[in-house]
């Protein structure tokens, strides 16, 4: 099986000054369709770089990212627009909700990037699918930060992605709703045979993925959780 996700020697450095600061170094990474992956690692080991590099946000100075067999750096901006849309769901740690639009309409936003007119429909479903049915022309200043990252989960999946990215999504969350907003990102996953990245300090989450990865010293290592107390 081909897999969804591959990174080939892929490095990234950071110019401070006159000094030269690599971040990730000459990473490899294969992920399958379906796999749940959890990356652990410090502030400022390079996780969000990486996740930047995953979402082709960001570009690595060498070294190839492919998601379903695409190489992100050869894609226009238009192209690269577009296919992340419909191939990527990004959860961020700070939501990342329009403030001007109502959740029906955050949630749609992936749909009107790909050309699509007809979002109701969908973005509707997918807020049922978050239990999120009774707060379609709420304003996210109107909603809990549970109910925010419900509808940025929402918004993620509409499209029905491949690969789901989440950055510390219950970060921002209370321990109770935190575990909630987790346990319906892994159902989702499962339930529709999507991949998910997770990044998260979390070895408890983390242990709940089907393999867990540490970023250390810009590199990725295998991390067996299951001999950790």
């Amino acid at each position: 099986m081909n897999p969804l996700l591959r990174l080939k020697q892929v490095s990234k450095s950071f110019h401070q000054g006159s000094l030269k600061i690599e971040v990730l170094h000459r990473l490899d990474l294969s992920v399958q369709p379906g796999e749940i992956v959890s990356i652990l690692g410090q502030s400022g080991s390079g996780k969000s770089t990486l996740l930047s590099l995953l979402s082709g946000l960001d570009h690595p100075e060498m070294g190839t990212v492919e998601v379903k067999g695409e190489n992100l750096a050869k894609l226009s901006q238009d192209q690269l627009s577009k296919f992340r849309s419909k191939n990527l769901g990004i959860v961020f740690q700070q939501y990342h909700l329009m403030s001007n639009l109502t959740a029906l309409e955050n949630v749609g936003v992936p749909l009107e990037l790909q050309g699509s007119r007809e979002f109701v429909k969908p973005a509707r479903l997918a807020l049922k699918q978050v239990d999120l049915s009774n707060r379609l022309a709420h304003f996210p200043s109107q909603l809990s930060g549970g109910e925010c990252q419900r509808v940025a989960l929402a918004r993620a999946m509409v499209s029905e992605p491949s690969l789901i990215l989440a950055d510390e999504p219950s970060g921002n969350l209370d321990q109770k709703t935190g575990r909630e907003i987790m346990d319906l990102i892994f159902r989702l996953c499962r339930d529709r045979g999507q991949s998910l990245i997770l990044v998260t300090h979390n070895h408890e989450l983390a242990k709940l993925c089907d393999r867990t990865l540490l970023l250390s010293d810009g590199r990725l290592k295998p991390l067996d959780l299951t001999t950790q107390a």
